[in-house]
């Protein structure tokens, strides 16, 4: 792991540099202390970096478990009921782990997965419009409405309408989204420093600058405290343990604790496994990284989060992509981003608490917009109904209703496309005539399931009386008991219809699926 320094040293700043404004900005979607987004990004990086079998992948607070954090920290009433649930989700990922259900990710049909996705994304960009706007009271309206997956919040974004916005706040909010779009475009792609650097941390940057101009030169439009980022300034290590937040034994009881620990280490198990996959995909030297061990790194770090006052972690694609794409050559980079975020808080405080939250609101925004592009919307309407209506339900659900429901509906509907795709492939059928009658040939698929057995009755009844059919199993290699009782009761009512039946490798497939 210390024989790639040179690579993966420079790699670690550069996911340092992306990491540190998301962290801040997911812990403030998420109605979480900011300084617990910080803490789950320096034991994504030091704990979870130790433990994973990635070279490539790098962890940490994921913008796709704000919606649950959101959700359960409002539900469970107190933060440390919540840091319960997630040292117990740790738990639960640890026991994924032990039990190699590494592979549960694979189970869920991509179109799910990106209505997910999208789903979060404009949860996302619709929780930090009033960030955005920095309507003064931005805190009353969150409490009344807090954005999260609920039609009534999402209707009651007009009250924007009537708040008084803040025009400084605006201002960064466009000029650093502004900035973001800017550092994608090929005119600093192609300058080998200004690539270096990210985005994300230019705009906030630059964010802190407008503020600095606006308190001198436009008092009006500067940026006061209350909307600037609140990070606790810590002046030694029993200073740093102050700052911790612990959990509550009671929710270890507590049916509802419960209900969000298995919400979140089912969810975080799916993005991480996904996560995963997509960096092994980027990864230059094409290494696979075992999955029922990174299950159970996550597992330990969300443990060790649940304990010391973190939000949940994951692999996240944006930091791996960034790890990658900045020449990291071991898991050291990740470990390293880590200890920089720790170090960030220890001696950089007061720089960080100079950060306008309209500034991490676009930083949020950008990542909301990427994950719900139209294009995206376009490109699955073009794969057809099977793959558009699991996407678009899973997001409508999510809105409407919360996550769970929403990848639950979209799921419901992907297993219709499934049975209905069932009903139709049970058999190939084939209709010819020689001198004296016609011959109807109906070749039975390579698995025949009782979900095929529909499909199957309905062909043998539309079989014309005084006629001959051959049902062809020879190439079958499993037949259920179900198609198979459809098949002799076709037989014994044949006899009535005048209808000659020949039986080809069925009698086999009988006497496999009786042993």
């Amino acid at each position: 792991m210390f024989g790639n320094l040179g690579a993966d040293l420079p790699a670690g700043l550069v996911v340092f540099l992306v990491a540190l404004p998301l962290c801040l900005g997911i812990a403030l979607s998420s109605g979480a202390p900011l300084f617990s987004g910080v803490i789950a990004g320096v034991v994504g990086g030091i704990v979870v970096g130790f433990l994973s079998g990635s070279h490539t992948s790098v962890s940490g607070p994921a913008a796709g478990l704000t919606v649950i954090v959101l959700n359960a920290i409002t539900d469970l009433g107190a933060f440390d009921l919540f840091l319960t649930a997630v040292f117990l989700a740790g738990a639960i990922q640890v026991g994924l782990g032990m039990a190699k259900a590494g592979v549960i990710g694979y189970y869920f049909p991509t179109s799910v997965i990106k209505g997910m996705l999208a789903g979060i994304g404009i949860i996302l960009i619709i929780k930090q419009i009033p960030y955005a706007f920095g309507v003064a009271d931005t805190r009353d309206l969150l409490e009344y409405a807090p954005f999260v997956n609920d039609l009534d919040a999402v209707m009651s974004l007009n009250l924007l309408v009537t708040s008084v916005i803040e025009y400084g706040s605006l201002i960064v909010a466009l000029v650093s989204i502004g900035i973001m779009l800017l550092w994608e475009k090929p005119v600093v792609q192609g300058n080998k420093i200004l690539k270096l650097l990210p985005g994300a941390l230019v705009a906030v940057l630059v964010s802190i600058g407008i503020n600095k101009f606006f308190k001198f030169f436009v008092q009006d439009l500067y940026i006061t405290t209350e909307d600037k980022v609140k990070l606790p300034e810590i002046s030694g290590f029993s200073s740093l343990v102050d700052q911790l937040m612990f959990l509550d034994p009671s929710g270890f009881l507590d049916s509802k604790v419960w209900v969000v620990a298995i919400t979140i280490g089912i969810i975080a198990s799916l993005e991480t496994l996904l996560s995963l996959e997509a960096a092994d995909k980027i990864d230059p030297y094409k290494r696979i990284s075992p999955p029922n061990k990174e299950l159970f790194a996550q597992g330990i770090g969300n443990m060790v989060n649940g304990l010391i006052g973190g939000l949940p972690v994951t692999a996240v694609i944006v930091r791996s992509s960034a790890n990658v794409s900045s020449g990291a050559k071991s898991k050291l980079s990740a470990i390293f981003h880590g200890l920089l975020l720790l170090l960030s808080v220890l001696i950089i405080p007061n720089l960080l608490n100079l950060i306008p939250l309209a500034s991490l609101a676009a930083v949020l925004l950008l990542v909301g917009y990427k994950l719900a592009k139209i294009s995206l919307f376009r490109t699955m309407y073009k794969l057809g109904w099977d793959q558009f209506l699991p996407f678009f339900a899973t997001i409508l659900g999510i809105i409407v209703f919360d996550l769970l429901k929403g990848i639950g509906i979209g799921m419901a509907i992907g297993v219709v496309y499934i049975l209905m795709r069932n009903y139709k492939n049970a058999y190939f059928y084939k209709e010819t005539t020689d001198s004296d009658s016609k011959l109807h040939h109906i070749v039975l698929s390579e698995e025949v399931s009782f979900l095929n057995k529909g499909a199957l009755i309905s062909a043998l009844n539309k079989i014309p009386v005084d006629s001959k059919v051959i049902i062809d199993g020879s190439n079958s290699k499993v037949i259920d008991y179900d198609v198979l009782e459809v098949i002799e009761n076709f037989k014994t009512n044949a006899l009535e219809r005048n209808i000659e039946v020949e039986t080809i490798g069925i009698q086999s497939v009988v006497i496999k699926s009786l042993h």
